[in-house]
């Protein structure tokens, strides 16, 4: 096959996101005789790689980078070996368009790419359990640092039959990731499904979510085709185990292509003030009007978010799982980072003088007896 010939409205990979821009991107490669392709899947060291000569399997040795961030991944456009070699190899990456990235729990502050290249991340929330907020929240930032744009699927829709109390959880969730598309979604009656597939089309989704969040069970009714495992969950907790152990990319039939996850137990954030910030826009909006540049919200005069939460316009909920995840984020670049760990020290012993500060003026001065 003369890939030359191929222009990027004709190529066999265009069901898989192949674009001009990709195109453009190997040019370089096909001149030395390379396949382009897509990985579909990844296991111990090699991967499952659609090309325009069919799916095959190549072994990744080449491309073990010393940066964990440059791992072969689902979702990655490659450049590998032709027909006829033996063994196969991924010769290299192209540069990814957006990762999906969170961090791993070893002490060494690594990033762990869960999926590239993805223009939508689904986020799967369960029903079946009380709303946790929070990991909305946290679900929202991850997605929104890399690149992708974040959906929200309410799952099991069907298991919460009352209107007013769908309505008053979809509220809810929306609340907690402002700019975020919110879609009831039942696999079992097919509520929302249609308008969740048009969404997605065309493009490549990654799908995301805890175990027992139903993503399994999404996937299928995406696909249309019984092509991931599902378990019961408990009925105690809503919670299940993992039943997609490996990330599958998963052509949709109506267009685009789906990345099924394992659940993730754990959400680390990995260098995501960006999504932090996006997820938590109507703060950061506020923290424009303090009059402080530098305020911390904390107990400064002046204060525009203090402010709304007074005056209730800002749940205080929203506001503590903001200064949750930016610490956490911080503690993970303060462990590789000597100087901002200086400068996090410098930095809590000026709100600790302020906030005594502040505290005395309260009190007023000290009347002597």
């Amino acid at each position: 096959m003369n890939l030359s010939s191929l222009s990027a409205s004709s190529h066999p990979l265009i069901p898989y996101g192949w674009d001009e821009g990709w195109e453009s991107e190997f040019a370089p490669y096909a001149e030395q005789g390379l396949l382009p392709g897509r990985v579909v899947r990844v296991d111990r060291g090699q991967c499952d790689v659609v090309t325009p000569a069919g799916t095959v399997r190549a072994d990744t040795e080449f491309v073990v980078p010393r940066d964990p961030m440059k791992v072969v991944c689902t979702g990655d456009w490659v450049a590998v070996d032709p027909e006829g070699s033996d063994p196969r190899y991924v010769r290299t990456l192209l540069p990814r368009r957006t990762a999906l990235v969170r961090s791993t729990s070893s002490k060494r502050s690594d990033g762990q790419v869960l999926a590239a290249n993805a223009d939508h991340a689904v986020i799967a929330v369960s029903l079946a359990a009380e709303l946790d907020l929070g990991r909305v929240e946290r679900f929202t930032a991850l997605a929104w640092e890399s690149g992708a744009q974040p959906l929200l699927v309410l799952t099991k829709a069907d298991l919460v039959p009352d209107p007013d109390t769908l309505a008053h959880l979809v509220s809810d969730t929306e609340m907690a990731a402002p700019g975020v598309r919110v879609l009831p979604v039942s696999s079992a009656t097919g509520e929302g499904l249609a308008e969740l597939t048009a969404l997605l089309a065309p493009g490549t989704s990654v799908l995301l979510g805890q175990s027992g969040a139903g993503k399994s069970t999404l996937a299928n009714a995406l696909v249309g085709a019984a092509v991931q495992d599902v378990r019961a969950i408990r009925d105690s907790d809503g919670k299940g185990r993992h039943t997609t152990t490996t990330r599958d990319l998963l052509p949709l039939p109506s267009g685009g292509v789906l990345i099924d996850t394992p659940g993730l137990r754990g959400v680390g954030m990995w260098d995501a003030e960006g999504g932090v910030a996006q997820a938590f826009a109507e703060i950061e909006e506020l923290a424009e009007r303090c009059r402080f540049p530098d305020c911390a919200h904390q107990v400064e005069p002046g204060c525009a978010v203090l402010a709304a939460i007074d005056d209730g316009s800002l749940p205080e909920r929203r506001l503590e799982s903001y200064r949750k995840l930016l610490r956490e984020n911080e503690r993970l670049a303060a462990r590789t980072d000597a100087r901002l760990r200086a400068e996090m020290r410098r930095d809590w012993k000026q709100r600790q003088a302020l906030g005594r500060h502040m505290m005395e003026r309260k009190r007023g001065p000290m009347r002597k007896p």
